[in-house]
């Protein structure tokens, strides 16, 4: 573990203490917990960021074809 000092707003200080003694915790455990949980979800979004780019491009015409509409893009994947 690594000790860390932070500022907070007063009423954000208030905040985490109330919410630390409702879930029989401290603050300090509290925010460790907070920022493990936007670190969890900034690996995850970066790793579903890589998955999708990853992917190759889908050809939606062939030359000289339109595109396809906004309706007929929908009716294709079901969301309709």
């Amino acid at each position: 573990m690594k000790n860390v000092t932070i500022t907070l707003d007063e009423e954000v200080a208030r905040w985490a203490r109330i919410m630390a003694a409702e879930q029989n915790t401290s603050v300090s455990r509290l925010v460790g917990e907070l920022l493990r949980e936007k670190m969890i979800e900034e690996q995850n979004y970066q790793i579903a960021m890589q998955q999708y780019l990853s992917q190759p491009p889908k050809i939606l015409k062939t030359p000289g074809e339109k595109f396809p509409t906004r309706e007929a893009l929908y009716e294709r994947k079901g969301l309709r």
